[in-house]
């Protein structure tokens, strides 16, 4: 039962990383591809992860597996918003069917677009 579980997630965890790898090239913008990766490659890590601390059964082998586990999971979002934010200041467009433009009357949008108006008129 213990193998299965492991050839599982093990699978599970390779499907949903070809999964983020097929999304960087087929989403059609930036932050689709982010989005995809981020979510994708998170889930596809924790499976394989999981499967690592089951296969060696050992302390040391399983608190790192679930300490990894944990700092991806809280991270991950984190950071995929950070960069995602990032692009959008710096002038990363959005796909042209975009329905929603969240950061649309963000502040920090409006300021770095306004130093930006500034500094072109000098």
């Amino acid at each position: 039962m213990n193998d299965f579980l492991i050839m599982f997630l093990s699978t599970l965890g390779a499907i949903f990383i070809l999964i983020a790898s097929w999304g960087i090239l087929k989403m059609p913008d930036f932050y689709s591809r982010l989005s995809v990766t981020i979510k994708a490659a998170t889930l596809g890590i924790g499976c394989i992860l999981i499967a690592a601390a089951l296969h060696f059964s050992d302390f040391s082998v399983t608190t790192k597996a679930i300490a990894i586990i944990f700092f991806l999971f809280i991270t991950s979002p984190v950071a995929g918003f950070l960069i995602s934010k990032v692009a959008y200041l710096t002038g990363t467009k959005l796909w042209k069917n975009s329905i929603i433009d969240e950061l649309k009357n963000d502040k920090d949008a409006e300021d770095l677009h306004q130093k930006n108006k500034e500094q072109n008129e000098k």
